[in-house]
């Protein structure tokens, strides 16, 4: 949703209840200009998240995958053909491990760069980091991830080196209000935040990564890109919900 809006052509691969949620999620994609032809459905309810927001803007997420749980290798190699021809690759952690793997199997033999933004964390095998393109996670995340604590910006480049040299070729730990701290091209630098009034931070990592891939099809390269996507981050702070909050590219 969040790369849609922000101008890119972009075809999701992955799975709906047969339920009115799945209904209702698929048009919006739709609406929204979304390719969703490798967008299938599966047996029982689709995926819900339960979030609550306190009165800075902080959330809590209770997940039930559902019909994302069922996304699995067979289903990306259906879709082989997007992947292949794809410009990027940006995948999350709410689907399957074997599909992510899977998917970035595909997109390694074709020379398609991938994001990852590994939320909600859990340990990534050592077949899909040697090589990626991009880790995008979030200060617990890429602590989680490290082995280490990520409280300030020299521990942040501490767990980015561990990371890379895990194998990953870049990587961008986002940090709320903080910014972002990005090891690009061997290079460490901060990504100032916009000052915003938070309302719900909910998808603000999702826009972020959303915006980054968006902007760097663009050619705008990383530095640009990554002021690009802490801007649209800023903006969906700023307004309740998760898919509605992403901006669309006039407001950047």
């Amino acid at each position: 949703m969040a790369a849609a809006r922000l101008g890119g052509d972009v075809s999701l691969v992955g799975k709906v209840g047969r339920d009115s949620f799945g209904e209702q999620a698929a048009e919006v994609l739709r609406r929204e200009g979304i390719d969703t032809a490798f967008v299938s459905p599966a047996e029982g309810a689709s995926g819900i998240a339960l979030i609550s927001v306190d009165a800075e803007g902080g959330n809590a997420i209770a997940v039930a995958p559902g019909a994302n749980g069922a996304l699995g290798p067979a289903d990306v190699r259906a879709a082989a053909g997007l992947i292949e021809k794809a410009g990027l690759l940006l995948m999350q952690l709410e689907i399957p491990m074997a599909a992510i793997v899977e998917a970035n199997r595909l997109a390694r033999n074709n020379n398609v760069p991938v994001i990852l933004n590994p939320a909600p964390v859990s340990p990534l095998p050592e077949e899909l980091l040697r090589g990626l393109f991009c880790l995008t996670p979030n200060q617990t995340e890429a602590a989680r991830l490290a082995g280490l604590d990520v409280t300030d910006a020299p521990r942040a480049e501490r767990a980015a080196l561990t990371l890379q040299s895990m194998g990953v070729r870049n990587l961008v730990i986002t940090r709320g209000e903080q910014g972002a701290a990005a090891l690009v091209d061997g290079k460490f630098r901060l990504v100032p935040a916009e000052m915003v009034q938070a309302v719900d931070t909910t998808a603000a990592g999702d826009v972020f990564s959303g915006a980054l891939g968006v902007a760097l099809m663009e050619g705008l390269g990383f530095e640009k890109a990554l002021a690009f996507a802490s801007r649209a981050a800023s903006i969906s702070v700023t307004r309740p919900g998760a898919q509605q909050s992403a901006p669309y590219r006039r407001e950047i």
